[in-house]
């Protein structure tokens, strides 16, 4: 069983989230991903955080196909993968029509075409191919290649895209290393995983990884009725506040009742019974949640469906706080 931790930049505590990477490298966690989404850049945080480790895999969760261009990301990664000695992993999405229109100012068009045109490119400039291409949204003929593709340790750095559509999904298990899907119930996740290891023509990956964006709460007997609170809060956004992908993905894995339940009543600003609508089963379906032993049993069968990462949010507070929480996951 494999885990991560996802690693905030958290503003002028950023010295004390290095120092956690650096614990969860010590204690044996295998991913450290950081996130950007309207934030901070990534890629000097991803810089920072390679240089101040020798072994943990490092990457994305995610970074949107519309604010840069294949090659800029090419470039970006092909620094970070030198000077990591070949730990990078791109974690990669369309992100959504708020973000890419309002926030970077460039129409949201043909996401899942963008994607899998955006990879190829990506991929063929890390190999150091020359790059003659011609899709429907992006066309290069002057052969360029990467110029720094020759010092890379590897020709390929590993791909993986934030998929939850069945159309995505499809698409991803044909082009990616792997899926990086959020609040996917445990229950689906031999389906998901049959999906992305089907067979098929030019597949990049006949066994993508299946990356999990994992929430674990762990039950202590103090304050256990805010922690389930938060839980539910979590996908009360999700559901009303993010767009339909993440509700239709609810919908059609089992939670229709619960998310039409929530609707109705945000529809009427009737937050707290929202809230409510969101079942204790709905919660433990889609997140890791309970005692010690049971947040690692949890894990454990999260893995056998066929999880192959699992990587986790770290509770607030600094590296001593937090130690008990990484070493509770750990077992």
């Amino acid at each position: 069983m494999k885990l991560g931790i996802f690693v905030h930049q958290q503003g002028s505590e950023w010295k004390d989230a290095i120092e956690k990477v650096k614990l969860a490298e010590d204690m044996g966690y295998d991913w450290a991903l950081v996130t950007e989404a309207w934030g901070n850049s990534a890629i000097p945080w991803l810089t920072a955080v390679v240089l101040n480790t020798t072994k943990i895999s490092v990457g994305t969760s995610i970074l949107n196909c519309f604010s840069r261009s294949p090659a800029v990301m090419a470039q970006e990664f092909s620094a970070l993968d030198i000077i990591s000695n070949g730990r990078m992993i791109l974690g990669l999405g369309s992100s959504g029509e708020f973000v890419v229109e309002h926030f970077h100012g460039i129409p949201f068009r043909t996401p899942l075409k963008r994607l899998k045109e955006y990879v190829e490119i990506f991929d063929k400039l890390i190999s150091g191919e020359k790059l003659e291409y011609s899709g429907d949204i992006f066309k290069m003929s002057r052969g360029f290649q990467l110029q720094s593709a020759g010092d890379l340790p590897r020709n390929n750095i590993p791909v993986y895209i934030a998929s939850i559509t069945p159309k995505s999904i499809k698409q991803t298990s044909m082009i990616a290393d792997g899926i990086m899907p959020i609040h996917w119930p445990k229950e689906q996740l031999p389906n998901l995983k049959n999906i992305m290891d089907e067979p098929g023509e030019n597949k990049k990956n006949p066994n993508p990884t299946i990356a999990l964006n994992t929430r674990v709460t762990i039950l202590d007997g103090k304050d256990d009725e805010l922690k389930w609170q938060s839980c539910k809060q979590t996908l009360f956004h999700y559901i009303n506040r993010m767009g339909h992908f993440y509700r239709d993905m609810l919908i059609n894995n089992g939670f229709e009742n619960e998310v039409l339940k929530s609707e109705k009543a945000w529809a009427d600003r009737n937050r707290q019974e929202s809230i409510d609508a969101i079942t204790e089963d709905m919660v433990r379906s889609i997140q890791v949640i309970g005692s010690p032993a049971e947040i690692r049993e949890q894990l454990k069968e999260r893995s056998d469906l066929g999880g192959d990462v699992q990587v986790i949010n770290l509770p607030n507070g600094d590296t001593n706080a937090v130690r008990p929480f990484m070493e509770h996951v750990l077992g």
